[in-house]
């Protein structure tokens, strides 16, 4: 197990932990919260072993295998597959050794080689490395090129089926969704709940985290809280505790007044002297219970558009890529897409990485010319763009004050707001620019300070019409909750892009599908759409696994046996006959088995959503705590009689292909 007892880890001068303890048992799934800033990746940096305590005792089991995502970036000649099978470093190492046997001629060391390399997988690593890439996004024609052909984003997926590749005890995950779009991430959570080792993973994502883990570490002031449950038990837990908290704060206030008041009365009348001082004395011995200092909370809201035309746009014909160069041909991602979108309503669009979502974004908003076709934008129709590149467009050396001055010149005498140096101020400042951060360069600022300015400057402009291509990529948890508060109250039109489906679930009301070429509706919600990537997903690691087995096993033409002779009608018909009994045979068992697995599943769901239920304000924390062990419990059947499902469901699918 991995066990913190009373740590303190310090950054420079800073105290990050002090006197932290927690203990992590072997296989445990686990979330590390908190604000940015806490502590959270110097406490991986302890784990991999670049950090040491400054005091207290740190251990973990000293024949772990420890697994992370490397953060430079890949640049290398080396296929895609290769590239990853090198994540296998054990593999790699008895390959090397087996080379060195056959060049020596030793039969011992080249037979113990080869049952050490069967125990380790070798024989189908590299079926192994290949479904990883094709599950974070990559096609099948993609896994011969060479990594330093990809561009960042590709690459640093590259490195995260590296780590997944290694065999390992333990797996530091630091914000693995950054570069994922919707489909690779539901393709990782899934991986994920099937990993045997122990997890220890950073994220703002509130459903994958609750997707993943079943344990939840809080980082604050300094401390590690344990939780026994995923996120959002953690959140109620935690509302819980501060709740007890205050009530315990404001009790120990009115004592102590009360006792300040009797001292001031009397600490001067000499009969009341000595019980005076005894109260002075029960003051120094009381242990203060600290207020809960509300966190600053950052909200926002939109303000009415200045102009709600309806229809908002039209699209008709159009076809959508990048113009050609130099005399070449258009590049074509998107044709015969046709479509309205109306005022209010409020868009998600899904589709894998590739496909054209932002094509289509950028082909709304201007950014790229219609190969042909046409768009129409009603009447005075103002459009607010967060593009993915977004913060590479910021001024690095101005500060958000010089920025929002040249955003209000743009308008001219006109602008959408009050455009005086104190009204952009006093603006700035409801966004969390205040003081000194007002003057300070935004090449300064983190990842999630510039995501917030480029939101400012969008509520500034009051659109009424908004297109956001991922906006949630550099936010953390409280940001991306007051995006979506401020989405919800948003009067105009919403159109969204984004692997975050606790906002899309938020709020979007119909969604669009960008696939194949072709802008559709998508008939149903994100957990249709999750199973929708789950079995496209499934259908391509099986048409490559086809694909590489045909290769493997082709032989040249003329070494071929000649063709048998066809049997008869009446010999076929008994042939599929026997085929369809041993199918039947065979997979009867498996029918049965999933059949119980969905009653269980209905019978839980049902239990849990009766527990869930029944908590309330009301409840006692004994209530809290029961209620919150038996969702737990039932989460974990749900969870584990999921993933049965979906292996005998793949089972039972694989059976039928093949006889068929």
């Amino acid at each position: 197990m991995i066990t913190l007892n009373q740590v303190v880890l310090r950054r420079g001068t800073k105290v990050l932990l002090d006197k932290a303890s927690f203990t992590l048992q072997p296989g445990e799934h686990a979330a590390l919260v908190g604000r940015n800033g806490a502590g959270k990746s110097t406490l991986f940096a302890l784990m991999n072993g670049t950090l040491h305590e400054d005091a207290g005792e740190f251990s973990m089991p000293a024949h772990w295998r420890l697994a992370q995502v490397a953060q430079n970036m890949p640049d290398s000649d080396d296929s895609a597959t290769e590239f990853v099978l090198a994540g296998d470093s054990h593999l790699l190492q008895l390959q090397h050794q087996l080379a060195q046997a056959e060049a020596d001629g030793d039969g011992i060391a080249m037979g113990r080689l080869h049952a050490e390399l069967a125990d380790a997988g070798a024989y189908d690593a590299r079926a192994r490395a290949q479904a990883l890439i094709l599950g974070l996004g990559f096609q099948p024609e993609q896994l011969d090129r060479p990594v330093n052909s990809f561009s960042g984003g590709w690459r640093m997926r590259l490195q995260l089926a590296r780590a997944l590749m290694a065999p390992s005890d333990l797996l530091l995950l630091d914000e693995p969704t950054n570069h994922l779009d919707l489909d690779a991430l539901i393709w990782l959570e899934s991986w994920l709940t099937r990993y045997p080792g122990t997890l220890l993973v950073i994220s703002h994502d509130r459903e994958f985290l609750d997707a993943t883990t079943q344990v939840t570490l809080h980082l604050e002031h300094q401390t590690i809280t344990r939780y026994g449950g995923n996120y959002s038990f953690f959140e109620e837990q935690r509302a819980l505790k501060l709740e007890q908290q205050q009530a315990a704060f404001a009790r120990q206030q009115d004592k102590i007044a009360h006792l300040q008041s009797f001292i001031d009365r009397f600490k001067a009348k000499a009969t009341k002297a000595r019980q005076a001082q005894s109260r002075v004395k029960a003051l120094e011995r009381m242990e203060r219970i600290a207020p809960v200092l509300a966190e600053a909370d950052f909200s926002f809201s939109f303000k009415e558009p200045l102009v709600l035309p309806n229809p908002m746009l039209a699209v008709k014909n159009a076809r959508m890529g990048y113009p050609g160069q130099d005399g070449s041909a258009a590049t074509t991602i998107l044709q015969d897409v046709n479509l309205s979108v109306r005022a209010g309503e409020r868009i998600g669009i899904l589709g894998a990485n590739g496909q054209g979502k932002s094509t289509l974004i950028k082909s709304i908003v201007g950014d790229l010319p219609l190969i042909s076709g046409e768009i129409t934008l009603g009447k005075g129709l103002a459009i607010g763009y967060f593009a993915q590149q977004e913060l590479d467009v910021l001024h690095e050396g101005s500060n958000p004050l010089e920025h929002f001055v040249r955003l209000a010149r743009s308008y001219g005498a006109n602008p959408p707001n009050p455009a005086r140096e104190q009204d952009l101020r006093n603006f700035l400042g409801s966004f969390n620019f205040s003081g000194d951060m007002v003057a300070q360069p935004v090449g300064t600022m983190s990842g999630g300070e510039k995501a917030r300015l480029v939101l400012a400057m969008l509520v500034w402009q009051r659109p009424g019409l908004l297109l956001l291509d991922e906006p949630t990529n550099h936010l953390d948890l409280a940001t991306r909750e007051a995006l979506g508060m401020a989405l919800n109250s948003f009067e105009g039109t919403l159109m969204l892009v984004s692997h975050d489906r606790a906002l899309l679930r938020a709020v979007c009301d119909q969604f669009w599908l960008v696939s194949g070429g072709k802008v559709t509706d998508f008939d149903g919600d994100l957990e249709d759409y999750q199973q929708h990537v789950l079995q496209q997903q499934r259908e391509l690691r099986s048409r490559t696994a086809q694909a590489d087995k045909a290769r493997s096993s082709a032989v040249a033409p003329a070494a071929q046996a000649p063709a048998p002779a066809a049997p008869s009608n009446r010999e076929q018909r008994r042939l599929e006959a026997e085929k369809r009994q041993a199918l039947a045979a065979r997979t009867q068992p498996l029918k049965k088995q999933i059949k119980a697995l969905e009653q269980n599943l209905a019978r839980w769901q049902k239990e849990k959503a009766a527990v869930e239920a029944a908590l309330g304000a009301d409840s006692t924390p004994e209530q809290w705590a029961s209620g919150g062990k038996k969702i737990k419990q039932l989460q974990e059947s749900i969870d584990a009689a999921e993933e049965q499902w979906l292996a005998l469901s793949e089972q039972l699918q694989a059976l039928e292909q093949s006889v068929a």
